[in-house]
């Protein structure tokens, strides 16, 4: 259940607070304390946290994809992938 101060929930408040500094600020904000909290990180942690994290969530969201469309979805991928490769080759050679 929601919590609940006064007449909105809290998560009514932040979303309503969150809009309001997004109009007021703009998007370059968020770019700019987005940089600021990057750079900070990866002085503080080095580039061996953005590898094992990258590691780590590229393994669960492969996992996520393999699991919610199967095999299938794999094969179905592939042979697109192959065919706009083959498309490709075809241009070229007729460019030549």
């Amino acid at each position: 259940m929601p919590e609940v101060k006064g007449k909105m929930t809290v998560s009514e408040a932040g979303r309503k607070g969150g809009e309001t500094t997004s109009k007021k600020y703009g998007h370059e904000f968020y770019e700019k304390i987005g940089e600021k909290g990057g750079a900070a990180t990866s002085k503080k942690y080095g580039p061996e946290f953005y590898e094992e994290i990258g590691h780590k969530g590229g393994k669960k969201g492969g996992m996520v994809v393999k699991n919610k469309y199967g095999h299938e979805f794999y094969e179905e991928i592939g042979h697109k992938g192959g065919q706009k490769v083959k498309d490709l080759i075809e241009k070229g050679k007729m460019a030549s």
